[in-house]
């Protein structure tokens, strides 16, 4: 499949989803609707500690864009379903793109979200590929 067929077909609905696919939808929609809140309040500390130390950005500008992008994902998850295909693909690609916070948060070696360990750092990293397969699964992929 080309890039062009992939990205026109990620403009029309999806087929009916699987009860996996709803599930997941339903699942990271709250989850990320969560997160982007926690990332505005309470844990916006926590959250800090990901950032790179390169990155030229404010730390707590990136947090705080970050917060609203996991909101809009988690509303779009929710309220969207005819859209799930390219909401889904969106935050699999938010995710890959927030992925480098977690290696520099192991490489750095910043505690944040009780991962205080180098041991529990690490297997956070092995979490972003699943949370990346589960933002395509909510999107409806694979299609039947």
């Amino acid at each position: 499949m080309s890039l062009t067929t992939t990205l026109k077909s990620l403009t029309k609905p999806a087929p009916t989803p699987t009860p996996a696919q709803t599930a997941a939808r339903l699942g990271l929609g709250g989850l990320m609707s969560t997160a982007g809140i926690s990332h505005l309040t309470f844990a916006r500390k926590d959250f800090q500690a990901q950032v790179p130390n390169w990155f030229p950005v404010d730390k707590d500008a990136v947090v705080l864009a970050s917060g609203v992008a996991e909101i809009a994902f988690g509303a779009a998850l929710l309220a969207l379903p005819k859209r799930r295909a390219a909401v889904g693909v969106g935050l699999a690609a938010f995710y890959t793109a927030i992925f480098p916070g977690n290696i520099s948060q192991y490489a750095e070696r910043h505690d944040a979200f009780h991962l205080d360990t180098d041991g529990k750092r690490l297997a956070r990293l092995f979490g972003q590929p699943a949370l990346i397969a589960a933002a395509l699964l909510a999107g409806g992929f694979p299609r039947k």
